[in-house]
């Protein structure tokens, strides 16, 4: 899909307001409307997608709707079906987990409503287009960066931890198969596992805390996705680990950019979550149109370290933070 970077910066800065309550707009009176169905918009990683989505429907003159599934099953089905009843017609889903994707699928199916996918996908069911990043590569190269830091400082046979996201999603495997493989062909070993449930700083905070008492020589921790790396390095600094313990992350808020520059971070796998959500809501106006789609898109991680974040900056604040860093 040839998307300009001009096009891309002009894209990031737009957006429109909503339309009046109970009056609907001529985009909503002809019944084009793109809905995004997403996993949690608390999370910035949802929110730079939901903003790509946007993009795409207003560059193709479509309404558009964000609904928040706040990591709740049923909040998701409810979603689905106020979309459905109000008129979407067509959808952008990042469910709460891949098992749970089935049911939205059928949902839409039986109303006719293409439905694409962004981040997360299904374990089956009809859809559009998958746009998906290729998680266990950015994962792994995030591991070596992570070997490569211990090994600098002369840590052989280091003690690591993880936190990750749901491993009932398809790209927490992928990112736990990543860093594992990273860890085991550097002759690390993985002591602890935590899997989280709320996926905020906090959540990350008390099991960081946990992992470093039960574990006081640990070396390294893995943290699955953006916000709650700010968890785990205030429990790093907290049990006053830092320099002893180094952290790898995964997705990227603007928080983070600073902390890689200082070295708390000694790498980030970014997710451009910003172009998976216009990707994906290109491929369900596709459909809509005619046009061609493809089954499934897969973009580059990019991973940032201190070498390479001042060359690769100006692709971060676009494709990544979705226009809000300046």
């Amino acid at each position: 899909m040839n998307i300009t970077k001009r096009a891309l910066i002009a894209l990031a800065g737009a957006a429109a307001l909503a339309a009046a309550a109970g009056m609907p707009s001529a985009a909503q009176a002809e019944g084009k409307q793109i809905v995004y169905l997403s996993a949690g918009l608390d999370a910035p990683f949802w929110r730079y997608v939901s903003k790509g989505v946007e993009a795409a429907a207003k560059e193709h003159g479509y309404d558009f709707v964000a609904l928040d599934s706040r990591n709740n099953t049923q909040t998701q089905l409810q979603n689905t079906q106020d979309a459905l009843v109000k008129g979407a017609s067509g959808i952008v889903l990042s469910p709460t987990d891949s098992s749970t994707a089935p049911a939205v699928l059928n949902l839409a199916q039986k109303a006719g409503v293409p439905v694409s996918f962004a981040g997360i996908g299904t374990t089956s069911g009809e859809y559009v287009t998958f746009v998906t990043s290729n998680d266990e590569a950015g994962a792994y190269d995030v591991g070596k960066a992570l070997a490569k830091a211990f090994e600098a400082k002369g840590w052989k046979n280091a003690e690591v931890g993880m936190v990750t996201i749901s491993q009932a999603r398809q790209n927490g495997v992928k990112r736990t198969n990543g860093f594992v493989r990273a860890m085991e062909e550097a002759g690390n070993k993985i002591v602890a596992r935590n899997e989280m449930q709320t996926y905020t700083a906090d959540e990350t905070y008390r099991f960081v805390q946990d992992m470093l008492t039960a574990h006081p020589e640990m070396r390294g921790i893995f943290v699955q996705t953006d916000s709650p790396t700010l968890g785990a390095k205030r429990a790093v600094d907290a049990m006053r680990r830092g320099g002893e313990t180094l952290i790898g992350a995964f997705d990227g808020v603007p928080e983070f950019l600073p902390m890689i520059e200082d070295g708390s971070i000694v790498a980030s796998g970014m997710q451009q979550p910003y172009l998976m959500g216009k990707t994906a809501g290109e491929s369900v106006i596709a459909k809509l149109e005619g046009g061609k789609t493809e089954k499934e898109v897969v973009l580059p991680i990019l991973t940032v370290s201190k070498d390479n974040m001042a060359a690769i900056l100006p692709d971060l604040k676009l494709t990544v933070f979705a226009g809000e860093l300046k």
